[in-house]
């Protein structure tokens, strides 16, 4: 068994001394694979770089024909280079000619050599190329020269990564690393987006791969471990770090990673190889990636997501380096990330973000609420898209199909181009709507209204022709701050909304936190299931001074006007009976204080809780108004978590069971002449608020870019006859009628724009 000449650190330093050369790329390439070949006493060395057609074309070689470079290509998956590029696994072989794999090319003149070693050359996880050595005698390659070789492969992989490297590159052709990829993702909030890539969490880059002091890199990388062992530490040891919550599961994950004395070890092997602590954690999170990509175990796959969010958190701490949080944005900015609360997204300039993409994220988060209110752009679900994005990549957002293009094609791009002109002949179009009348054909009126959370937003009823704000989510107020809001900030906003809403009316939905809606000033108990836990008006009773405190800033904002207040998540009647006595102490307080009230307060609670279908006739006699939040209601209806997309996916919100359910409020609500809106997200849809429609739902809030579509679809709807058959469909016995097909059947036949 043969030994390197001066084991890996030589080499390393030698690497080193030629990058800094003044050489050009193809001569920098020649010197490596001479450096290799001699340091690990092999007659050939050969590198091969995977282009962007699939295809692995020799670079540089030291014992194989100088005319081969650049002619000679193998498929991904063909020969030996080929199925280490597929499989991402190094492969040493003592007689690589009776491999069944083996696929000779006769322009190399590879003949004599029988021992061969191979490893994948890796970023990210993906396979860039492949570095070979060949010696004429069969041997067996080392455990040293396998690590020696894979560490040489890190540097490598950077080198092509650099824009030097392009000048080796074929006209026409690119690295596999820069090819373009299309992710079909889900659709979270509609329009197009071009722009460019923005990391929410960038991953950080390292600069100094090679190490001077081996002891030093290992001392670094034990205070680094240890401070991030701290750190996590004390984020578990937080009084809101509920244990059944996914941020404590996420965190307790990453705890166990990082004491596992594996990991640990594989990091100090790469930093005795003579790799600087920052290289080492990225190749070992390399070659970890790799194998964890082609796992078709989905929990595997799913703790790789903690792998790489572990390694970054301590690339972090060794580098020092801030997240890019806040970071100065280009003007067409497109966030990608793996996911983001919505205090997060908020954090950027709006007035250059065009969109987002999660890999997580379902269509009702509460991130997608927010870009939707906020009008931009945004797809969930695009599988992998952090590790294959760079900074400052092109990027194309469909958020109409869901489709994601990263670095797209020049015709691709000119396609969306040309589909941006269009959306905007589009939204021309549903400007001119804005002044007519809501009416069907028939005659039946619609209310049409926005939901909103934000001041930001609100001007666009100008552009939407809204009749108002139907829900507008104070929470978001809360969200985004670091303490509690002063009275006098609370004041202030609702204020300001309704000062920009002029004559229209506003619905302030009172505060909605806890469960997911995490506000980082307040604690609360471990909790085994948080959306059916302590939040939302639970925990508004529970804690009187804050539901106290905002009833006094809206009763004061009204400034003598009229003022509608709706309750959230109502269980029971006797529970809006409560907040209801809370809102008239405080007006009574105010009286007395000589301070000027509203000149009428309405009081609506809104329905999302099924129990509360049940008390529908103890509720609506004492209730201004009643709202559906059909995001939760659906949810506790079928029992399946709105955000996880494995199992909301199979419960159509508008079949016949949940339809019946929201029938029967909408039938409650007129026998009592109670005003009912529609204020989830299942209104801004054009075929599910046909569906709102057909069942006698005359009000609708909905996202302001949601306003346009559905209006146009309800001026060219005749809706009595669609009535007609919804309801004989809700009253069949069976539920053998699609209410979606049934619906889209009378799309057709009205020729209705859904």
């Amino acid at each position: 068994m043969a030994t390197l000449t001066g084991g890996p650190r030589v080499l390393l330093r030698q690497l080193r001394e030629t990058m800094a050369e003044p050489l050009g790329s193809q001569d920098r390439l020649n010197k490596i694979v001479d450096l290799i070949a001699d340091n690990m006493r092999a007659d050939v060395c050969s590198f091969y770089v995977l282009r962007d057609d699939g295809a692995l074309e020799l670079f540089a070689t030291h014992g194989l024909k100088a005319e081969a470079v650049h002619m000679t290509t193998l498929r991904l998956g063909e020969g030996l280079v080929g199925l280490i590029a597929a499989e991402a696994e190094p492969l040493s072989l003592d007689n690589a000619p009776a491999h069944p794999s083996f696929a000779y090319r006769p322009e190399t003149g590879e003949d004599p050599f029988y021992a061969f070693l191979g490893v994948p050359v890796l970023r990210a996880g993906q396979t860039l190329g492949v570095l070979v050595v060949q010696n004429k005698d069969r041997r067996v390659f080392g455990e040293d020269e396998v690590e020696a070789m894979l560490t040489t492969a890190t540097i490598l992989a950077e080198m092509i990564a650099t824009s030097e490297f392009d000048s080796l590159i074929k006209p026409g052709s690119d690295i596999d690393l820069r090819r373009p990829r299309t992710f079909d993702g889900l659709a979270l909030a509609e329009g197009i987006a071009l722009g460019q890539v923005v990391l929410h969490d960038p991953r950080v880059v390292v600069n100094n791969f090679i190490a001077d002091d081996i002891d030093a890199e290992k001392q670094r990388l034990d205070l680094a471990l240890e401070k991030m062992r701290v750190s996590i530490d004390v984020m578990l040891d937080h009084g809101d770090m509920q244990p059944s919550s996914d941020h404590r599961e996420i965190l307790e994950t990453y705890r166990m990673f990082a004491n596992d004395r594996g990991w640990v070890g594989r990091l100090m092997e790469a930093i005795d190889n003579g790799l600087s602590a920052e290289a080492a954690v990225e190749r070992v999170q390399n070659d970890t990636r790799a194998r964890m990509l082609r796992q078709t175990d989905p929990y595997i796959r799913d703790r790789l997501h903690d792998l790489d969010d572990l390694a970054n958190r301590l690339l972090r701490v060794l580098t020092g380096n801030a997240d890019g949080l806040g970071k100065e944005l280009p003007d067409n900015a497109i966030l990608v990330a793996r996911n983001m609360g919505p205090a997060e997204l908020l954090e950027y300039d709006r007035t250059k973000l065009r969109g987002i993409v999660l890999e997580e994220g379902g269509s009702t988060s509460h991130v997608a609420i927010v870009a939707r209110s906020l009008g931009v752009v945004a797809v969930g679900q695009a599988e992998s898209i952090v590790s294959m994005s760079e900074e400052g990549d092109d990027i194309i957002v469909d958020g109409a199909t869901g489709t994601v293009h990263l670095r797209p094609t020049p015709d691709v791009e000119q396609t969306y181009v040309e589909k941006v002109k269009l959306s905007a002949k589009r939204r021309a179009h549903y400007l001119a709507l804005r002044d007519l009348p809501s009416v069907t054909r028939d005659g039946v009126k619609i209310t049409l209204l926005h939901n909103s959370g934000l001041v930001a937003d609100l001007p666009m009823l100008n552009e939407t022709g809204a009749e108002g704000v139907g829900l507008f989510r104070t929470e978001l107020q809360f969200m985004i701050a670091s303490k509690l809001p002063r009275l006098n900030e609370q004041v202030e906003l609702y204020r300001d909304a309704l000062r920009i809403a002029g004559d229209r009316p506003v619905v302030f939905r009172l505060l909605d936190i806890g469960g997911d809606k995490v506000v980082p000033y307040m604690r609360s108990a471990a909790e085994e299931n948080p959306a059916m836990g302590w939040r939302s008006l639970r925990l508004a009773l529970d804690r009187p001074g804050l539901l106290r405190t905002q009833v006094r800033a809206l009763l004061m904002a009204a400034e003598g006007k009229p003022m509608k207040i709706l309750v959230p998540m109502v269980t029971e009647a006797f529970e809006f009976r409560q907040a209801r006595m809370v809102v008239q102490k405080e007006i009574d307080r105010l009286k007395r204080a000589g301070e000027t009230v509203p000149t009428k307060v309405e009081l609506g609670a809104m329905i999302e809780v099924p129990s509360l279908l049940f008390e529908l006739d103890q509720l609506l006699p004492e209730a201004d108004f009643v709202s559906i939040g059909s995001n939760d209601l659906i949810q506790f209806l079928t029992a399946a978590d709105r955000a996880n997309p494995r199992v909301s996916k199979n419960y159509d919100p508008i079949a016949l069971p949940r339809l019946r359910a929201l029938r029967h409020i909408v039938d409650a609500a007129r026998r009592y002449n109670v005003p009912l809106t529609m204020c989830g997200e299942l209104a801004g849809k054009p075929l599910e608020a046909l569906a709102l429609m057909a069942i006698g739902m005359n009000r609708l809030s909905m996202g302001p870019s949601s306003v346009g579509p559905v209006k146009e679809m309800i001026l060219g709807l005749e809706l009595e006859p669609i009535r007609k058959s919804v309801a004989a469909a809700l009253a069949d016995g069976s539920d053998g009628v699609a209410m979606r097909d049934l619906l889209k059947e009378w799309v057709d036949r009205q020729n209705l724009p859904v």
